[in-house]
């Protein structure tokens, strides 16, 4: 895994250092909840937890907060209704493969990088729907991007979950799940000492399920849409990221 010089002074300064949990820990979180920025951010970062909690027989549902749609913003092959179908079809593919069945995901679909911040005029709507989703799902646990992963549907995510969890009348637990710090954090990205703690799970086991998963979100990794030369890719050098046997979740020492 490649560490950038922003982390060096934080908690995931050295990754491999981190406490490992056996896999079996994931019993504890009970129903899960994954909260998705765009779909593949499920695979990447929790790919490895969501296959643990179907082997041990935890349901798991999934909340996609966005269409995914600027991926490749000017394929005429594949504008965004079509995106966005397409998207959606690899998710659930993906997500068939880590054992979870299609009826257990919503698809928001916000727009891709418009999903409301705090700031943002339309957040409390946002947060109302969330609740109404939790009120109705019960969770026990939530995993869901970290607060300031550097990409702004994801921290957008996090305010809309936190938030919404502060309205709720029963316990959940929340672990947070880094995707682009390691190629994108600047130094106040980064979780701080005393601010989180940070452990690995053991995802040995299910890395082949988790891997398959990844490889199902083929519009991010190949070149199926091959008419926009700016479309995004997930390049090999950052799929290595994903590629360990362990998984990194944060939990707050303190809300």
């Amino acid at each position: 895994m490649k560490i950038k010089d922003t982390l060096e002074n934080s908690v995931l300064a050295v990754p491999e250092n981190l406490p490992l949990l056996a896999a079996e820990t994931v019993r504890k979180w009970g129903k899960t909840l994954v909260v998705a920025p765009h779909p593949d951010d499920e695979s990447l970062g929790c790919g490895g937890a969501i296959a643990l909690l179907r082997k041990f027989g935890c349901e798991v549902k999934v909340l996609v907060m966005t269409d995914g749609t600027l991926s490749h913003p000017n394929s005429k092959k594949y504008p965004a209704s079509a995106l966005r179908d397409l998207r959606e079809r690899e998710m659930l593919a993906a997500l068939k493969v880590l054992g979870v069945a299609a009826e257990k995901t919503t698809f928001l679909r916000y727009t891709d990088r418009s999903l409301p911040n705090e700031n943002s005029e339309n957040f409390s709507n946002a947060v109302g729907i969330c609740v109404k989703h939790l009120k109705k799902n019960v969770p026990q646990t939530i995993l869901l991007p970290w607060r300031r992963d550097p990409q702004p549907d994801h921290f957008a995510a996090n305010q809309i979950i936190r938030t919404a969890k502060s309205r709720l009348s029963f316990p959940v637990k929340l672990f947070e799940y880094p995707i682009w710090l390691w190629e994108l954090a600047s130094g106040e990205d980064a979780p701080r000492t005393g601010e989180a703690r940070a452990w690995r799970l053991d995802t040995k086991s299910v890395a082949a399920q988790k891997q398959a998963a990844i490889a199902a979100h083929e519009s991010q990794i190949t070149d199926l849409i091959d008419d926009d030369p700016q479309g995004f890719r997930l390049t090999p050098e950052i799929l290595a990221n994903f590629a360990a046997p362990w998984e990194i979740y944060l939990e707050a020492l303190c809300e």
